[in-house]
């Protein structure tokens, strides 16, 4: 078998893999960055409920966030329904859906990423620039924001490779519809389950080993940047 030859369903599972995992990560940016802010720096009724619903779909079987969102967004859910009826928004069984169901198996992790990294920020440099007349706004773009930048990188790439590496949430949300739905997860699923797709199967499984090696190289990489850079600008 040619390792280097991709078939059009292969290439097509390729490229909505990575498609659906970079629109995972632009919509899970700013709603996990101030989740992971409130959680780390605010203290509230209901906090460790909204922390434990956060983190539910890491201890949660796949398949169950899946069809709560069949439920949901589904063309019959009680989301689904109206958004279909008023905005001709459909979510289940295309891509779109895909998205979602990756953010939201992501999403936990981007959360933590940033809370733990918000969480190592000394709070006087942002009480100290609270005094001096800054905005809290101010304060968060111009101390919180940059100094957290590492773990908010780190937070991305997590989310992005849990993205590619989604199966039980998307399948049952989105179904395995080949050009709309057909992740490289779901490609490896059909292939294992013909004749002869053992060959096949294998190609993708290698294609998504190095897919995550590379994604989570560039997160170090990244990190390593950020964190020399915000000590280059402490000493300055």
């Amino acid at each position: 078998m040619d390792w280097l030859y991709f078939t059009e369903a292969e290439t097509a599972a390729l490229l909505l893999s990575i498609k659906v995992a970079l629109w995972c990560t632009v919509i899970s940016l700013i709603p996990g960055v101030a989740t992971g802010w409130l959680l780390a720096r605010k203290d509230f009724p209901g906090k460790p409920l909204l922390d434990s619903l956060v983190h539910l779909p890491l201890v949660l079987p796949p398949v169950v966030p899946g069809y709560l969102l069949l439920v949901l967004l589904g063309s019959q859910g009680i989301i689904g329904q109206w958004l279909q009826q008023q905005f001709g928004i459909s979510l289940a069984f295309n891509w779109k859906g895909a998205v979602i169901a990756s953010a939201l198996m992501a999403f936990p992790l981007m959360v933590r990423a940033v809370r733990l990294a918000i969480m190592q920020i000394d709070a006087r440099l942002e009480t100290a620039a609270s005094t001096l007349g800054a905005s809290k706004l101010r304060v968060f773009l111009s101390i919180t924001l940059p100094l957290a930048a590492p773990g908010i990188l780190t937070g991305l790439i997590l989310a992005f490779s849990r993205s590619l590496g989604e199966f039980g949430a998307t399948i049952t949300f989105v179904g395995n519809i080949e050009g709309e739905t057909r992740t490289l997860p779901l490609a490896i699923y059909t292939y294992t389950q013909v004749p002869g797709g053992d060959a096949q199967a294998m190609k993708l499984v290698v294609l998504s080993v190095l897919l995550a090696l590379a994604a989570l190289f560039i997160s170090d990489a990244l990190e390593r940047r950020a964190a020399r850079h915000l000590a280059s600008s402490s000493h300055d």
